[in-house]
């Protein structure tokens, strides 16, 4: 099996840099939106008057639907972060589960992709991961 080599590797690593940064700046973001306790407190009205129902309800399902966001833009950091990893180690373009080489291509279109594409279909369709080697 050919190992990437670094100058190779350097475009990559600059690729998944700039996706680390535009995700921390995401969920930062949106951390700040999801943890306001409500909409008037959001404008800084601070009165104690009831609020809507209608508008509680808004409330609740925008703050779900952001922490929905974040937990799938977290999941995407943590694929980001061990495709740098990778790098570091020198194991970067090298399938986790078959030991193979993932292809070019799959990796200009998902630098943090840890498979090749024949293992993350199987691993897609309810196919169970090899055993470590």
């Amino acid at each position: 099996m050919r190992t990437m080599k670094a100058a190779e590797m350097k475009p990559f690593r600059q690729s998944l840099e700039a996706i680390r940064a535009r995700l921390r700046g995401d969920v930062n973001t949106m951390a700040d939106a999801a943890l306001r306790k409500n909409r008037a407190e959001a404008s800084g009205d601070l009165s104690t008057m009831p609020i809507h129902m209608a508008d509680l309800g808004s409330d609740a399902y925008e703050q779900e639907f952001t922490l929905s966001l974040m937990a799938s833009e977290e999941d995407t950091l943590e694929l980001v972060e061990a495709a740098l990893e990778r790098i570091r180690a020198r194991t970067y373009g090298q399938c986790e589960e078959c030991g193979g080489v993932i292809a070019k291509k799959r990796l200009e279109a998902l630098p943090f992709a840890p498979t090749c594409i024949r293992c993350a279909e199987r691993l897609e369709s309810g196919g169970s991961p090899r055993l470590p080697r």
